[in-house]
């Protein structure tokens, strides 16, 4: 079963919110490309509307925009995403992840584009007592 660490970046006051997603949830996002918009029910945010900005594989491999596909390629990177060139014309050959969401993909970005009436933080915390009284409950 496919599990992803979400990290929401809330635009309007500059924090970041992480959600774990699992489930028919996760499934739904796996195809989607970096830069679609998704609908924030998958997220546990429902009237939200978010966009992918990137996302990080099981190994730590960073995804780019720019690179089709799912699998992981080797690039020759001057100072760009996933290299930070220390001297100006230095280059070197890096593994990036291509700019689709499959299962080998962990943590994925997400920005918010449209806000709803009530705030992440109100979403995200009714979510957290509702898994904490199952807990005790058990």
């Amino acid at each position: 079963m496919v599990e992803f660490k979400v990290v929401v970046n809330d635009t309007k006051n500059g924090k970041a919110h992480q959600v774990q997603v699992a489930g028919h949830h996760a499934n739904s996002l796996i195809g989607k490309k970096i830069g679609e918009d998704v609908d924030g029910i998958f997220v546990s945010l429902p009237g939200y509307k978010l966009q992918i900005t990137g996302g990080t594989d099981k190994n730590g491999f960073p995804m780019r925009k720019d690179l089709p596909g799912m699998n992981r390629r080797r690039l020759l990177l001057g100072k760009s995403l996933g290299f930070n060139a220390k001297e100006h014309g230095l280059r070197r050959k890096k593994s990036i992840r291509g700019n689709t969401i499959n299962q080998d993909v962990v943590q994925i970005n997400m920005k918010v584009i449209k806000h709803s009436a009530k705030p992440i933080a109100v979403l995200l915390e009714t979510k957290k007592d509702e898994k904490e009284g199952k807990k005790e409950e058990k």
